[in-house]
């Protein structure tokens, strides 16, 4: 299955695109899709735990993931 994973601020810097695609088997996790964009360069950088996603909606790394899904990993956010 395909999903898309889409990167925010420093996140999309360190991996030089906003959007990318991964190939995953049925029934993997947003934590198995973290663990197969390390291949990338640059996101060895990532933290190992980052804020995540699922179809604008926060998950847990364990969420099983589907076909067309989106899996957003979102970078710390500081305001004032």
């Amino acid at each position: 299955m395909t999903v898309t994973v889409l990167l925010f601020a420093s996140y999309a810097d360190l991996l030089g695109t906003h959007q990318l695609s991964l190939d995953l088997s049925s029934g993997a996790t947003a934590g198995d899709a973290l663990a197969q964009m390390q291949a990338f360069p640059g996101a060895n950088r990532l933290p190992s735990h980052p804020l995540l996603a699922v179809n604008e909606r926060y998950a847990p790394r364990e969420q099983v993931l589907a076909q067309g899904d989106q899996l957003a990993i979102i970078p710390p956010v500081a305001g004032g």
